[in-house]
């Protein structure tokens, strides 16, 4: 069964008990422990914690780029193994544009290497880029664009490709204050009108809870998970309120000030 086809009562991506390690500087690198978690078609669900808690290292193995130490990840209830189209990220360092194509043929780029022939390429890539606001840039060069319009343009090249799941590494860390309130802003939009399922990462407390549904909170380093909370009734235009205000001083307090959560944990809103 493909995932985008999949019964409500399914998660769509899921992680059992997930240890994860990598290779570093000084040896082997414990990144997360026993982590578990489901991700359900149309969430935007959020990995939050401190520097070095193993959020992108989650992130790479849910890509396929990292095996895990010990549990298990699976989409659409089939292991992950490697890497593939099903899962598209996006990075924050949006250099990843080759400055010789157009924002058009960047946006082709990965459907053609997949083997998507040209005509109906170009005519995803006109489309996905026309929802992003950028169809009269189609036939730019990279170096012409705003960090903001870059970051539309590898969003745009993700959702081009139909991805099962959108994988966002910390996409708007680079950016501006003002383009990155922005581009959180349009990324609500484009999901309101689409309805796409994405794992976003983030160590901004504000930032998870203004793009989240849900939130996964992860300890400092090795990551454990603190605790799984909803956050759907937050957005940017509550962002002042004293309701915003008094779930990130408790987001804080659960991240820094409590000892974890055991591996299996229900959802709790924030309040």
């Amino acid at each position: 069964m493909s995932p985008l086809n999949l019964v409500a009562s399914e998660p769509l991506l899921r992680a059992e008990h997930l240890t994860l390690e990598y290779q570093g500087e000084h040896g082997t690198v414990r990144a997360t422990s026993d982590v578990s978690f489901e991700v359900w078609r149309g969430d935007r669900f959020v990995l939050l914690g401190p520097s070095g808690c193993g959020k992108s290292t989650l992130l790479k193995a849910a890509s396929g780029f990292i095996r895990p130490q010990a549990g298990s990840l699976s989409l659409a209830g089939k292991p992950i193994t490697g890497p593939g189209p099903d899962r598209i990220v996006v990075f924050q360092e949006f250099d990843q544009l080759p400055p010789w194509k157009t924002v058009r043929e960047n946006v082709m780029f990965p459907m053609l290497a997949g083997g998507v022939k040209r005509g109906e390429a170009d005519g995803r890539a006109r489309h996905w880029l026309g929802k992003v606001g950028l169809a009269r840039f189609a036939d730019a060069y990279p170096h012409t664009l705003s960090g903001g319009m870059k970051a539309r343009v590898a969003i745009a090249r993700a959702l081009a490709m139909q991805p099962a799941v959108l994988l966002m590494d910390e996409p708007f860390a680079a950016l501006d204050a003002l383009t990155r309130r922005s581009m959180q802003e349009e990324l609500q939009a484009l999901w309101e009108e689409i309805g796409f399922t994405m794992l976003f990462v983030t160590h901004s407390i504000e930032e998870a809870l203004v793009v989240g549904n849900r939130i996964l909170l992860l300890s400092p380093h090795p990551g454990r998970v603190r605790a799984e909370l909803n956050s759907h009734q937050f957005s940017l235009a509550s962002a002042g309120s004293q309701e915003f205000q008094a779930a990130t001083q408790r987001i804080h307090g659960l991240l820094f000030g409590q000892p974890a959560a055991p591996a299996h944990h229900p959802a709790v809103a924030v309040q």
